[in-house]
């Protein structure tokens, strides 16, 4: 280490060649380093989609979930396995454990799906996605109408899918932009039931015939003379013509010897038409389209959305003008990206200043405050060279990191000069003081560096989330340290060697401060005569020794604070999750969203709209709905981001006039991913019987709104619901009649299909564009659930037949959804807790005053309770962490 000290002072010019190159590299890596809100945190989770569009729940979990977990449950590296059984749809989510080879897992994934054979013909093939970093959308863009458009919002979904996200995706750095709000465009078949039954058809009939017609089959080749022909059977709808077309029944009379053909256009309309809605989206009192925007990893954000700004622009002004819409970005990441950018660097300016302050004030050098000064932009620059070749990210936490090192980069760099300037004072000459001065330290230098750094080995080395996500946080104070370990046994004592030239031993006699010099003078008195008389007697120092390790470790066992997860951060964002009582549908759900649009309407900050509220209620810059079947997603955002929270009861109120309805209000917090955020914490219900472990459940919730109730800031939100209240209408066919009239329980159920929800025939491709083929009924036969019994089916006899003559129909209830956590039916009531309560704190109370006494009271041994989600990492993290610490 001497001979590069001495090489440092001998060669000054390379010394800062060497700082100007690094400083250089730095800026160059800082232009490449990907820009982000937060790191990319890789979860190994795999989830499996399937769509049988107009099932129940109950039916999703018999024919698809439980067939899909029965295959899946045995998978290698399997952690747990989740689904939820909806409306028309199954999800299961397969998440491995920590380190998982995820190309393997989807191979292994989709060899298992493949095994599950016999779905309902209806139901799509499953689709795969890999969760990755479970990233949220850099950008949300909203699609709404000009003044003089009376279309439909909803219409321009084909739009927004095939031209505006088309669009979007092509700027470098998307990955994916989604569109919601919107029906797809489809070709109907609207069937007659009268000429159905005057032509002997069934929708049975006119479904297999369809599929059957809509064919292109390959066959074969023929060879003649050079030439080879490729032999195709192409029947393909690609027109309303060729649809209309298809002969559905062919009869030739004996006697005549002429051929009646019954084709779809005898007894149907085709047209183009447009899907039920399942959702409603509002920003700002319009109907709109969403569009979010999603990242690919590892690309810079700040540049996604200046090409993001760029498409919207060339969009809105090439082509949406000319139809009366506009599309604009309503949110950005980059405010919090830009906001955490401007905080570093005013703590670097702020904390450099500081510093410099303090050496001026002990040191009473101006040259040897500039020489320690310049070891805070060589470490902190000289960082990002590091980041960029380990392909880390500048984000809201490698910034703190970096925050934090501007304090910690100087503390190498004083011990030296201060040791060098002690020498000058005592008659050293300027090069030997620099060489000696070094040299004398660098070992305690390199020591204090190297504590610093293995304190943060477990989260450089922790493979669970929370050790991906404060990794950078880590390398940034690592990197730094070290930097400024380099910087203070090369540039100080080069530095030192030709600023400290002048007569240094009278500097703190000539430049006294009276006060800060008699307080230094008493300090160093007493310290050293504390010390003398440790060290001169072993009693005394034992006693010492034992006095600081048990009173350190009672102040530390008494003000350690509880363990809590993440903290929410200051994003200017409120999501609120509606839940209604179960069975709602789509037009009431809108209206219920559209009270609290109503409600906080006044508080809407427009340009040119006159504030009719007092200067002490917030303002509302943005607000928007989304209104789905079952549940509606509302938000806001304040235009003063510091009354943010403020917004909460206020939107809370604007729902309260609703019966059996509550809603789940919070600050979307900058970690958090959904609804829940990164402060939660599951409470599982667990058991086989549906209505036994809801009666838990509900119990559950009772309690837990008397052990953390909601005025003090507790939201809690069940998942799924906490009834059974979800009508059905059932429909049981009666077996003698159903044979009787030459019909089938199965084609009784498919006529019902048809004329209710609409029967799907095939995907077909219409001028180069896919489309669902779907036959329906005259849209005036089902307007209640009277009619239902009066509905007709056509028989093959040319009879017309309602409904009620060949099945029983009763009106029940059953389940919105069906959620299986380990296979097993669950109920999870998501608790958010107060901000104030640590999360530790919470689960103590849950699991003493809820838990506990719900088994004190008794719980049947089929029912399983168990706290799970976030609050699970706090226990898992603590302990991998202190393993490691001890390791290394």
């Amino acid at each position: 280490m001497d001979r590069l000290i001495n090489v440092s002072i001998e060669r000054p010019i390379a010394v800062i060649a060497a700082v100007l190159m690094v400083t250089m590299f730095g800026f160059v890596a800082l232009e490449t380093i990907p820009i982000q809100l937060t790191p990319d945190v890789n979860r190994p989770v795999i989830t499996v989609t399937t769509q049988w569009p107009g099932a129940a729940p109950a039916e999703v979990e018999r024919e698809v979930v439980n067939r899909q977990e029965k295959e899946l449950k045995g998978i290698e590296g399997l952690e747990s396995i989740v689904s939820r059984s909806e409306t028309g749809r199954a999800r299961v989510t397969l998440e491995f454990s920590v380190g998982q080879d995820m190309t393997k897992a989807v191979l292994l994934v989709s060899n298992r799906l493949d095994r599950v054979g016999n779905y309902p013909a209806e139901v799509n093939e499953p689709s795969l996605n890999t969760a990755g970093s479970e990233d949220n959308a850099i950008a949300w863009l909203i699609l709404r109408k000009l003044e003089g458009n009376e279309t439909s919002v909803h219409k321009y979904f084909d739009l927004a899918k095939d031209f505006i996200k088309d669009r979007l995706e092509r700027v470098k750095g998307i990955s994916e932009v989604r569109v919601y709000g919107g029906a797809e465009r489809e070709m109907q078949i609207i069937v007659n039931p009268e000429s159905l039954a005057r032509y002997k058809l069934t929708i049975p009939d006119i479904l297999n015939t369809l599929r059957m017609a809509n064919a292109s089959i390959s066959a074969g080749a023929v060879d003649e003379g050079k030439r080879r022909y490729v032999v195709r059977t192409e029947g393909d709808f690609e027109s309303i013509r060729s649809v209309k077309n298809v002969v559905l029944k062919s009869t030739k009379d004996i006697t005549s010897g002429r051929i009646t053909r019954v084709k779809v256009e005898d007894i149907a309309d085709v047209i183009f038409d447009y899907k039920k809605p399942v959702s409603r989206i509002r920003m700002m009192g319009e109907p709109a389209i969403a569009l979010p925007v999603y990242r690919e990893t590892g690309a810079n954000v700040i540049e996604v959305m200046r090409g993001i700004r760029s498409a919207v622009s060339d969009i809105n002004g090439n082509f949406l003008a000319a139809e009366k819409l506009v599309l604009t970005q309503v949110y950005d990441e980059t405010t919090y990206i830009d906001s955490a950018i401007n905080l570093v660097q005013q703590n670097i300016y702020v904390g450099g200043t500081l510093a410099a302050i303090v050496l001026l004030l002990f040191l009473r050098s101006g040259s040897a405050t500039l020489v320690i000064s310049l070891a805070i932009p060589v470490s902190i620059v000289g960082s990002f060279v590091a980041m960029a070749a380990l392909g880390r990210s500048i984000n809201v936490i490698s910034l703190a990191g970096l925050a934090f090192a501007i304090g910690m980069v100087v503390d190498a760099a004083i011990v030296v000069l201060e040791n060098i300037f002690r020498l000058r004072q005592n008659g050293l000459p300027i090069t030997r003081a620099a060489f000696e001065g070094a040299n004398q330290v660098w070992g305690a230098v390199l020591v204090s560096a190297l504590t610093t750094v293995m304190a943060f080995i477990p989260i450089l080395i922790m493979e669970l989330e929370v050790g991906q996500l404060f990794r950078d946080i880590a390398v940034a104070i690592s990197v730094a340290v070290l930097l400024s370990l380099i910087v203070s046994i090369t540039v100080i004592p080069a530095l030192a060697s030709r600023l400290l030239k002048g007569n240094v031993q009278e500097i703190t006699m000539k430049r006294r401060i009276n006060l800060i010099d008699q307080s230094a003078s008493m300090f160093v008195k007493y310290v050293l005569n504390f010390t003398r008389a440790v060290t001169s007697n072993r009693v005394m120092a034992a006693s010492a020794v034992t006095s600081v390790l048990l009173v350190s470790g009672v102040i530390t066992a008494l003000l350690l604070p509880k363990l809590d997860y993440l903290p929410d951060g200051n994003r200017n964002l409120i999501i609120g999750y509606v839940m209604p009582p179960s069975g709602y549908n789509l037009k009431t759900m809108t209206e219920i969203a559209t009270k609290s649009e109503k409600a906080t309407e006044p508080l809407w900050d427009i340009e040119g709209k006159d504030k009719k509220v007092s200067g002490d209620q917030p303002f509302i810059q943005r607000f928007f709905f989304a209104a789905f079947r079952a549940n509606a997603i509302i938000g806001a955002v304040a235009t003063d981001p510091s009354r943010i929270d403020d917004l909460i009861p206020i939107l809370e109120r604007s729902l309260y006039s609703e019966p059996k309805t509550f809603a789940i209000m919070r600050k979307r917090s900058i970690f958090g991913r959904g609804i829940g955020g990164s402060r939660s914490i599951d409470l599982d219900v667990s058991g086989g019987n549906l209505e036994e472990i809801i009666a838990i459940a509900q119990r559950a919730a009772g309690k837990l709104g008397k052990v953390l109730p909601r005025r003090e800031g507790t939201r809690m939100r069940p998942r799924p619901s906490l009834s059974l209240g979800a009508p059905e209408i059932r429909v049981k066919p009666n077996p003698t009649v159903i044979a009787d009239n030459k019909l089938s329980s199965k084609g009784l159920g498919l006529t019902l299909d048809a004329f209710n929800d609409g029967l799907r025939v095939a995907e077909i491709t219409v001028e180069g564009e896919r489309l669902d083929l779907t036959i329906k009924g005259p849209t005036d036969h089902i307007r209640s659930t009277q009619n239902i019994e009066d509905l007709p089916i056509a028989t093959k006899d040319g009879k017309i037949i309602p409904t009620s003559s060949l099945a029983d129909i009763e009106i029940t209830r059953g389940p919105s959804e069906i959620r299986h956590k380990e296979q097993l039916r669950t109920i999870t009531l998501q608790i958010n807790p107060p901000t104030t309560m640590a999360l530790e704190t919470a689960m103590e109370k849950i699991q003493l005053s809820v838990i506990n006494e719900l088994r004190n009271e008794g719980v049947p041994n089929t029912v399983k309770l168990e706290l799970s989600g976030t609050a699970d990492k706090l226990t898992e993290t603590w302990d991998e962490m202190v393993l490691d610490l001890l390791i290394a």
